[in-house]
């Protein structure tokens, strides 16, 4: 799908803007595996961006909650957890069939993602809240190593409150009180999950951008839905998440100013009621 001609030429570039993909008559995994995985492992992508801001004017389900409300940054860990792909069967296709997926968990893995984590909640200068998301009374040792690196790093970042929640309780105050997150730092399976409820709470998949960043290499910017050819010619398609996703990436390119101008544009076109 990628040649490697492609990605020699992506790695001379300083953002990539991804469209949506994704086609009914392509078996689920190939294009996930063959572009979104393959960009993101080999140019190291650690962080997953997704900011959960519901704009004026949009309708979100939860009711008596407004854009005051619902503005909060989720930072998934990118490259780690059950997406390395290691793993196998015995037996397929028999009833005595096994199968292993094994999630792994680095040290440098898991002290990077929160340290940027923390740095990102310094920057925001909001609620100078840091969530850290896991499910460690059952996941023992892999998320028993997140819980001892969120402590540790913490040290060093007194200025910021730092709360804890399992990740079935966190589904639970996304939905009941998302006023409370700031900024919300986990795994990548957890992060895969509760960002999609994240995108509902603020309107849904039409408004939910990304980023894929390595802070000292190459990141990529898109939306988090895939295409929909289902609704090809219909006019019910919402580009803003894919406009938000430029916003993103501007950003990080250090074009602030045209970041927000976007940032602005959006809003003024959300709240319009047009």
């Amino acid at each position: 799908i990628l040649p490697e001609s492609v990605m020699a030429e992506l790695a001379e570039m300083d953002a990539i803007y991804l469209g949506s993909v994704g086609h009914p008559d392509v078996t689920p995994g190939i294009l996930e595996k063959g572009i979104l995985l393959k960009i993101r492992f080999e140019f190291d992508q650690y962080v997953n961006l997704r900011p959960i801001k519901l704009y004026p004017g949009v309708w979100t389900p939860i009711k008596d909650k407004g854009p005051e409300d619902i503005d909060f940054m989720v930072v998934r860990e990118n490259t780690e957890d059950m997406y390395v792909g290691i793993g196998g069967t015995m037996k397929q296709d028999t009833p005595d069939e096994v199968a292993l997926q094994t999630a792994v968990y680095t040290r440098k893995g898991t002290e990077r993602i929160i340290r940027y984590a923390f740095e990102l909640c310094r920057k925001r200068a909001r609620k100078h809240t840091l969530h850290m998301v896991d499910k460690a009374n059952v996941l023992t040792y892999g998320h028993g190593l997140w819980t001892r690196t969120y402590a540790e790093v913490g040290k060093e970042y007194p200025d910021i409150k730092q709360e804890h929640a399992f990740v079935d309780a966190c589904c639970m105050w996304f939905v009941k009180n998302p006023e409370w997150f700031d900024t919300v730092v986990t795994t990548n399976m957890f992060g895969d999950i509760i960002t999609d409820l994240g995108a509902m709470i603020q309107g849904g998949m039409g408004v939910a951008a990304s980023g894929n960043v390595n802070p000292e290499g190459v990141s990529m910017f898109e939306p988090i839905h895939g295409s929909a050819p289902k609704y090809t010619g219909q006019n019910v398609i919402c580009p803003i998440a894919t406009i938000a996703a430029a916003s993103m990436m501007l950003d990080h390119l250090g074009e602030t100013e045209a970041a927000a101008a976007i940032e602005r544009a959006i809003s003024e076109a959300l709240s319009s009621g047009k």
